[in-house]
């Protein structure tokens, strides 16, 4: 029914407070008197007294008004309808909440793919630049601020200061914008004529961010009376305020802005370098965050508008928020408009609403908290109606009565007569027994005894309490489960793996609401050498180091039975016998290697253990087939045909790094990267099969420009047979192109071709190596290019020279090629006048040998993982050829003087995904998986992406 030119406007039913419309009474006069190129003949409104427009108005301009809404074949809104609300053959535009598959709005996309309807997401529109065309972001500064100055009105009272800010009521009290500006500026004068109490003053409110949110913020902001400061002037702000006289009546007639940029947050390391922003956003681990110390330490309230990501340091975290409490900072309040949980205020753990707008964390550690001033204390939770049946009375009345002290941490308080309220206290006293004697009269309370007052249903109270600490030594008990993992290898992979693990339930670094069982992880890493595994685990908590011979079957069994899964990060020879050993054990199992015949064979006996073994949960193979399938099945279920799948991948050094002739470096031992280049490839090309031999990879090589990257100068290289992964994705027949590509930068195969046919990656025994005097690398390498002189060590001295040679024997027809192999011989030491080692029997050996000497990074160099889809996608009934591209981007990360590899991050994180996704149950398939269903993907990308590695999507 869509395009029958009838519109309709959904009655909002997911809360009481949404009032807002997807088209206002102006804007259907205008769909439906100017003109008809637009096709609305008709737009049908269900009626609501909740919507912020009456129904009358939308009559007025010609609007039917009706609940039954099947004659549109477009319907909006602004929240998910209700489910009965979906109707067959139909079109729906409204913010589902569904395309990172949150587990609360499944139901709906179930729905709505049952009834065969189409979704607009208003979250997933997007223009030509790839930018949001709907988004709130000037709206939310507006109201976040105004809420805020609502909430520091209510925070000053508590603290002992009346302001004007307590006349302000929230945004959504107000009828309109300009209402609510009404009501700042009514503020704001009142501010001007009476002042505010010196002892809040100088407020100062710092604003972060520089995009549509912090203009809103700072929009209603300057209604007030106002100066703005440079960051580096607040300690001058603050000395010249607190130097005037402190009596009752001395009052301060404005408030401070400042806004806190980049060069504000964070300094470089070296202090023989300034700010550089571009530098910074490219390397944030040479800056160290500054804004605790020069921008905090005199902020009154933080507006939080900027756009934050886990590479980058925190804005504030746990322990600088903490530290600036001890000192006495004047912080009263944070408006977090980016409700970014765990992300830039590393301390903030949880979304407000309407209905409860506000909260204050208490910590441990603050001043005036209870844990500091007594010898015994404990947390207390009550529910009930503790206020409408004096219960909190009764509460307070047994502490205080006891002789003890209570510290209000958190209240809530219900709207009407049949909700209930809750209150969150910490209790303390001096004596053991006295809060011993608190917290059994607080326990009779709760379950009282005989026929009183407390049988009646609302006379309830519901009690929970914490551990008794004594001193803070002792915790409340933890009630998340216990789990346990274990890491095989000790490799670069290992660290970021086992980081990732034992974070998960110890701070908010994951998203962890998607979890309903919340865990703590243990992890075990178990290495050949107890050195190495001690190394890797080094600083990080939770985490311990083993010496462990997977071939020693009694000492791996022994501690596998021990952890719940067990992830294999060994060679790939070696995952087999830990397989065996898992299933016979019922573990689970977690490799990033691919799944050979070896290990599918394993399917039927891991389902009858109940077990999962998870393959190919790496990068290429891992993060590749999630973004491909996502894209896919994405396609399938629009009745797409993909008609072109192309794939590219490759670790490189990052640009500025890419310092040497070959533009590549080795993060690993070289040998298995010189193989790959041999290798024959198969791909499908325009319905075309094309087989490329080993011997002719490098000469296959293609220039690329990525679409998202244009800056870089890229080669392709056919990654082996690519017809595998159209059948493994389910494309194989429908796929005219079908190709998978390694990636390096322009140039590389043009000297490894050449290097090739050279001989030097021949891996035969070389006569001259098997001499008892052993060689120089100069006489070596004057041998393979056939140089025959009397005195081979002084021919050929020079750079030109080596081109000569190269072209001459026709090695090379390039004159740029075959001087860019010059230089990279050159760089490799190949010419010098030393010996070449025993251990080297061939050419082979030699070049492996040298390139892991003259090719590794360095202890301050980085390297880079590229990823990139593209898919084009035919839909029936069109004439557009729809293009999809998935991209990710990571660089390596120092972190503390320790560098990890963009390739170890990447292959890491997504085998710990999987554990994890293991030991909350995500995973229910069990036998031999690769993570291409989408039970794996859509968790695992989720997740992925919420540790800070970043996939890109758009489409055209």
């Amino acid at each position: 029914m869509f395009g029958n030119g009838v519109v309709g406007i959904l009655a909002e039913s997911v809360n009481k407070w949404e009032r807002r419309t997807p088209l206002t009474p102006s804007h259907c006069a205008r769909l439906l008197h100017h003109g008809t190129d637009d096709g609305v003949s008709r737009i049908i409104v269900q009626p609501s007294t909740n919507r912020i427009h009456h129904d009358a108005l939308y009559e007025e301009v010609g609007c039917q008004i009706s609940q039954d809404l099947s004659p549109c074949g477009l319907i909006l809104g602004i929240k998910q309808p209700k489910l009965e609300m979906i109707l067959p053959d139909r079109a729906y535009a409204f913010f589902s909440h569904t395309h990172k598959a949150q587990k609360e709005n499944m139901p709906l996309l179930d729905k709505i793919l049952s009834e065969r309807a189409s979704l607009y997401d208003y979250e997933l529109i997007v223009g030509a630049n790839g930018k949001r065309l709907l988004a709130f972001g000037n709206f939310a500064g507006r109201a976040g601020m105004i809420d805020f100055l609502r909430g520091l009105g209510q925070r000053f009272l508590s603290l002992g200061y009346s302001t004007p800010f307590l006349s302000l009521g929230s945004s959504y009290m107000y009828p309109s914008l300009a209402a609510a500006k009404a009501a700042v500026i009514s503020v704001g004068e009142e501010i001007a004529t009476q002042g505010l109490p010196l002892g809040i003053c100088p407020l100062v409110f710092a604003f972060t961010g520089s995009g549509n949110v912090c203009s809103g913020a700072q929009e209603i902001f300057k209604l007030l009376p106002h100066t703005f400061v440079d960051p580096s002037r607040l300690s001058e702000l603050q000395k010249m305020v607190t130097n005037k006289p402190r009596h009752g009546s001395k009052r301060i007639f404005q408030v401070y802005g400042c806004t806190v940029t980049a060069k504000d947050m964070v300094e470089p390391k070296d202090p023989m370098k300034v700010f550089d922003k571009v530098d910074y956003y490219a390397h944030p681990d040479h800056y160290n965050p500054i804004f605790h110390e020069q921008v905090a330490p005199y902020t009154s309230v933080i507006v939080n508008c900027m756009y934050w990501e886990k590479r980058f340091p925190p804005l504030l975290s746990y322990k600088q928020i903490q530290d600036l409490m001890r000192k006495g900072c004047p912080l009263v309040g944070i408006a977090d408009i980016t409700c970014d949980i765990g992300g830039s205020l590393e301390f903030v753990n949880r979304t407000t609403s309407i209905d409860s707008p506000f909260f204050r964390e208490v910590s441990e550690n603050s001043a005036d908290s209870l844990s500091n001033k007594r010898k015994y204390h404990t947390s207390v939770s009550l529910s009930g109606h503790l206020f409408d049946k004096f219960l909190i009375n009764e509460a307070l009345d047994i502490i205080e009565a006891a002789g003890g002290f209570f510290h209000l941490v958190n209240c809530h308080v219900g709207q009407s007569v049949n909700a209930i309220s809750y209150s969150e206290l910490e209790v303390s006293a001096d004596d053991r027994d006295v809060l011993d004697h608190i917290i059994d009269s607080l326990t009779s309370l709760a379950n009282p005894t005989g026929n009183n007052r407390f049988s009646n249903q609302n006379s309830k109270l519901s009690l929970k309490l914490g551990k008794v600490q004594d001193n803070g030594m002792e915790k409340e008990p933890d009630s998340k489960k216990k789990a346990a993992v274990l890491i095989l290898g000790a490799g670069r992979v290992c660290q970021p793996a086992a980081e990732m693990l034992s974070s998960f339930g110890r701070h908010k670094t994951l998203l962890e609401e998607d979890f309903e069982d919340q865990i703590d992880v243990d992890v075990i890493v178990g290495s050949l050498y107890l050195k190495d595994a001690e190394q890797i685990v080094e600083g990080i908590p939770n985490v311990t180091g083993i010496q462990l011979d997977v071939m020693d079957s009694a000492n791996l069994f022994k501690c596998i039975s021990q952890v719940d899964v067990v992830i294999s990060l060994l060679p790939a020879s070696c995952h087999i016998n830990v397989a065996n050993a898992c299933i016979e054990l019922k573990k689970h199992l977690v490799t990033a290697s691919y799944v050979d015949s070896s290990m599918s064979m394993l399917d039927d006996k891991a389902k009858d253990a109940g077990i999962t073994i998870l393959g190919e949960m790496g990068l290429d193979p891992g993060i590749d087939h999630m973004m491909a399938m996502k894209m896919i099945n994405q396609a399938h279920m629009k009745k797409g045909t993909i008609k072109s799948f192309t794939s590219y991948c490759g670790g490189l050094p990052s640009p500025e790094d890419a310092n040497n002739p070959l533009a590549y470096k080795f993060s690993w031992n070289p040998v298995g990267a010189i193989r790959a280049g041999r290798n024959p490839a198969t791909y499908k090309y325009h319905g075309e099969t094309v087989h490329i031999d080993g011997d002719n990879l490098y000469d296959s090589a293609t220039k690329l420009r990525l679409p998202d990257f244009p800056a870089f100068a890229l080669e392709c290289l056919p990654n082996r047979n690519s017809l595998l992964y159209g059948d493994l994705y389910g494309i194989g027949t429908e796929a005219s192109t079908v190709f998978r590509g390694t990636l390096r930068y322009e140039g590389f195969s043009e000297i490894m071709g050449t290097l090739s046919r050279i001989g030097l990656f021949n891996n035969e025994v070389r006569p001259i190596l098997k001499n008892e005097q052993r060689p120089t690398f100069r006489k070596f390498m004057f041998d393979l290019l056939k140089i025959v002189h009397e005195d081979p060590e002084g021919a050929l001295m020079g750079e030109e020279d080596i081109i000569e040679k190269i072209l001459t024997l026709g090695h090379c027809k390039d004159q740029r090629a075959a001087m860019m192999t010059a230089k990279t011989i050159i760089f490799l030491g190949l010419l010098d006048q030393t010996e070449i080692p025993a251990s080297c029997r061939s050419a082979f050996d030699v070049a492996c040998f040298r390139m892991e000497e003259r090719l590794s990074y360095s202890s301050t160099e980085k390297d880079m993982v590229l990823l990139h889809h593209e898919v084009e996608i035919e839909y029936p009934d069109s004439q557009i050829t729809e293009k999809h591209r998935a991209t990710l981007l990571e660089f390596g990360k120092t972190v503390d003087g320790k560098t990890t590899t963009a390739m170890a991050l990447t292959v890491g994180i997504p085998a710990a995904v999987g554990a994890l996704l293991l030991l909350t149950n995500k995973i229910q398939t069990r036998g031999v998986l690769r993570p291409i269903q989408p039970e794996v993907y859509t968790p695992a990308l989720d997740i992925i992406q919420a540790y800070g590695i970043k996939l890109i999507e758009k489409s055209e």
